[in-house]
């Protein structure tokens, strides 16, 4: 339970930081919230979270870092492609799913 609540922290105190610098969403900002989404649920699966709570938690801080619709769509993509795919690994996710 500790590190699911440590993995939960420190994912949303990097979303929150990263996310008040850039006043819009940039396609850095997107790009960045897509490796934190990568990082998010590679944690959450280590954890044995289930993908319904992996999309729900990780949803949530998509939405509440992205300020248009469009990058809230092809971020969610992005995710539910993440959640589905059998890795692991935080560098395969990023490779395959930010660009």
């Amino acid at each position: 339970m500790k590190k699911t609540l440590l993995a939960a922290v420190s994912i949303s105190v990097a979303a929150f930081a990263y996310a008040n610098t850039k006043p819009s969403d940039s396609s850095e900002l997107v790009n960045q919230q897509c490796k934190i989404s990568a990082e998010a649920v590679t944690t959450l699966k280590g954890l044995r979270y289930g993908n319904a709570s992996i999309r729900k938690d990780v949803s949530s801080l998509i939405n509440n870092h992205l300020k248009t619709q469009e990058n809230r769509d092809v971020a969610q993509k992005a995710l539910n492609l993440m959640v589905d795919d059998k890795s692991i690994d935080v560098a395969t996710l990023e490779s395959k799913y930010c660009s």
